[in-house]
């Protein structure tokens, strides 16, 4: 049976555990350094914890060293990778080709990260020859585009994302952040360029619209089409969000974990998760009620409308019906949405700009702000992007992962033995008839699995069974047993795959050397095997040609004038450009033959 991993980010240990506790087969985690979420760092000693956790219920961690190295870090890494090696961790994501070398110098397994920009099979074929085992493919890949690389490359594992935050860029391809602050997104430190206000200007540098967030995408909700993915051949389904707090894990986790049981379900004999036990909660999920920009499926099914949220980059949450009637320091709400004293709400207002105010008092579906907002007003459509009863549930404990086991007592010539699954323990104990039947004191005993991943199902006792076995023996049974058991559920390490290099093809070379991101010997020297002369990264030495950002989301399909998809003809002057508002300025080039918009900062 083919396995399906539920892949979930971890801001730190607490994130982590949760993760597995709601249903992941896996988490992702940030080290100490070198990661693409630099705000965002761990311990290998927290690390080292989460994998003895996480290895309890063979789910895995994989450990983001996934940003560009300087020369005087290399040292530095190879140290840390060393150290993730001996915490036993399952793979390290990786976009450096120099951290690549290092990682499998110490037998780490390596997975490509997004940030090496996979979007090709070309690409993906190329990954796997260097000993890739697993390829993390670009968020705008459709799910015809996915089977086509699946189709391509079978034998190689491919990680999709299926929700959470967009980044407007090719991941990899970004430097807007870099240029504008010092900031470098390949360095973790992105200052989210995508998220500001801009101006759109045509080429005489009349304003055709002001103050938009052009480039602030929505958020990717995948959950209706886990179906879609999973038959495009993907095995790794990725929850972005190594940045948001548990709350959102415990709640994001629990509703994929749901849906791909319920495909599996729906599916017998073909699929099975990727790690063991089954989950319990206390609340019911719901995406709607998790931080959230609106959602798309982006490009799922090709170009779509309306993946953008021009009026704002911040949560709005889920819509909770409309503005009804205002009267003094209240208002009423036609819908169906119950609220709670502590709710945070949001609306857009005529001025097009996101506008919040806390709930002090529900009485039904009258509500009494804290203070009214100036700008409600009926017929307003009103959003929930805190849900103070959610909020309640998720902050304490709110799921229970179990293995289910059936034990088998058996005597042993010189005591008695306990298997559980595949592990086995023994005691040495005297063998007393017992005075009445020990079955049922038996069985209490050894079923005490509390603070165990384990729960028994069944208790085999064969039926000539009649021995007295003291309470504190029966205990010491059950733990060894359980000590046995969980030394054999520690998921061993993938073995890499390490195949002949192959060269470049036109799929995966790029037309400005920068672009290639090498910013350290090893790397440079990697490319100059490959027969590629490169240039220093962007964050390196920056190039007189700045393209800035290579975007998939473009401005003149998502304002009706591409013809190539039905719109109407511009009846503006290009190029256009985007103003921030400090006054530079960033020059649009579509181009249409590779459906893309690629963004220049010009002097």
């Amino acid at each position: 049976m083919r396995q399906l991993e539920l892949l979930a980010p971890a801001k730190n240990l607490e994130c982590g555990i949760a993760a597995i506790d709601h249903g992941a087969d896996a988490v992702y985690i940030g080290a100490a350094r070198f990661g693409a979420r630099a705000a965002v760092g761990n311990s290998v000693d927290d690390i080292r914890t989460l994998c003895q956790y996480a290895h309890q219920y063979g789910a895995r961690v994989y450990v983001t060293v996934n940003t560009i190295v300087y020369d005087d870090e290399l040292a530095d890494t190879r140290a840390l990778l060393q150290q993730l090696a001996e915490a036993r961790v399952d793979a390290i994501l990786v976009q450096d080709m120099g951290v690549r070398q290092m990682a499998q110098e110490l037998g780490l397994t390596v997975h490509a990260s997004t940030q090496t920009d996979n979007r090709t099979a070309g690409k993906v074929s190329w990954l796997r020859s260097l000993g890739f085992a697993r390829v993390v493919l670009a968020r705008e890949l459709s799910a015809q585009e996915i089977a086509d690389i699946h189709r391509q490359e079978p034998d190689t594992e491919l990680e999709v994302f299926v929700h959470g935050a967009l980044c407007v860029s090719y991941s990899g391809l970004c430097y807007a952040s870099q240029y504008c602050f010092g900031r470098s997104a390949n360095r973790g430190a992105c200052a989210q360029f995508c998220r500001m206000k801009f101006d759109l200007l045509d080429a005489d540098g009349e304003v055709l619209d002001a103050q938009r967030y052009f480039l602030s995408l929505k958020d990717m909700n995948q959950s209706e089409h886990l179906g879609e993915l999973i038959e495009a051949g993907a095995v790794s389904f990725k929850i972005e969000g190594r940045l948001k707090d548990v709350t959102y894990v415990k709640n994001v986790t629990a509703a994929y974990s749901q849906l791909l049981n319920a495909y599996i379900k729906q599916h017998p004999g073909q699929y099975e998760r990727a790690s063991k036990g089954s989950c319990t909660y206390t609340f019911r999920p719901d995406l709607r009620k998790t931080f959230n920009r609106g959602y798309t499926t982006y490009f799922l099914h090709g170009r779509q409308p309306d993946i953008a949220s021009f009026d704002t980059p911040k949560a709005m949450g889920e819509f909770v019906g409309t503005v009804k009637e205002l009267r003094g320091n209240s208002f009423n709400v036609a819908g169906v949405a119950s609220f709670s004293n502590g709710d945070g709400l949001c609306f857009v207002n005529d001025r097009r700009e996101l506008e919040g105010f806390r709930v002090n008092r529900v009485e039904g579906n009258r509500l009494f702000p804290l203070k009214m907002p100036a700008n409600l007003r009926p017929g307003l459509r009103l959003y929930r992007n805190n849900d103070q009863e959610m909020e309640r549930l998720l902050g304490k404990k709110s799921a229970e992962r179990k293995m289910t086991v059936t034990m088998a007592l058996r005597a042993t010539a010189d005591g008695f033995s306990l298997q559980m699954g595949d592990a086995v323990a023994s005691i040495v104990a005297e063998h007393q008839e017992a005075q009445k039947d020990p079955r049922e004191n038996i069985i209490r005993q050894l079923t005490k699995l509390g603070g165990t991943p384990f729960e028994c199902s069944e208790v085999d006792i064969p039926a000539d069974f009649n021995y007295f076995i003291p309470s504190s023996l029966l205990a010491e049974l059950r733990r060894k047993t359980v000590e046995a058991a969980l030394t054999l559920s520690v998921s061993p390490q993938p073995s890499h795959i390490i195949h002949q290099t192959s060269a470049f093809s036109p799929q995966t070379s790029y037309h400005l050397p920068y672009l290639y991101n090498a910013s350290n010997a090893l790397a440079r020297a990697f490319y100059e095997q490959q027969g590629i002369q490169v240039a220093d990264a962007f964050e390196v030495r920056q190039p007189a040609e700045r393209l800035i950002m290579q975007c998939r989301h473009c401005l003149r399909f998502a304002l009706g004038r591409c013809v190539k998809h039905g719109g109407r003809k511009p009846e503006w002057k290009e190029p256009l450009s985007l103003r921030l508002g400090d006054g530079r300025q960033f020059r649009l080039e579509f181009d249409c033959r590779h459906c893309q918009m690629n963004i220049y900062a010009d002097e």
